[in-house]
């Protein structure tokens, strides 16, 4: 399997909810950086699939209704993959509607994800959940 289809298996696992699905191509020792200033990102870095759960999977499971993370593009740059798309949810705690863009920069090796920067609309973000 090429890196995009594995970036591209990450999300479609996502889309339905199928956490363990999401961890199936990454690396133990995966490390997960959220954009500066995105409400998950206190605690960057995280690294390895029980940091990433707790804190980025299961903060978003908490904070907002129907969230999905939709790649419109899916760009190869060997062993970086990257993904452009959107946002899309209501936080919970305020109704707010998500429609923020994104870029994910994933890094592979061996066909395993080993790192992860998210590049994000992180005032919208924080508006949504009442920041």
């Amino acid at each position: 399997m090429g890196n995009v289809a594995v970036i591209q298996g990450i999300y479609d696992a996502f889309a339905i909810g199928d956490i363990p699905g999401v961890f199936a191509n990454m690396h133990p020792g995966t490390v997960w950086n959220e954009a500066e200033n995105f409400p998950y990102a206190v605690t960057n870095p995280h690294v390895g699939p029980d940091a990433i759960l707790a804190g980025v999977f299961g903060p978003i499971m908490g904070d907002w209704d129907g969230f999905s993370a939709t790649p419109e593009q899916i760009l190869d740059a060997g062993d970086h993959v990257v993904a452009l798309g959107s946002y899309t949810g209501t936080a919970k705690a305020t109704g707010t509607p998500l429609n923020a863009q994104f870029a994910h920069v994933w890094r592979l090796a061996d066909g395993r994800v080993e790192a992860f920067q998210q590049y994000a609309d992180t005032l919208q973000a924080a508006r949504a959940l009442g920041g």
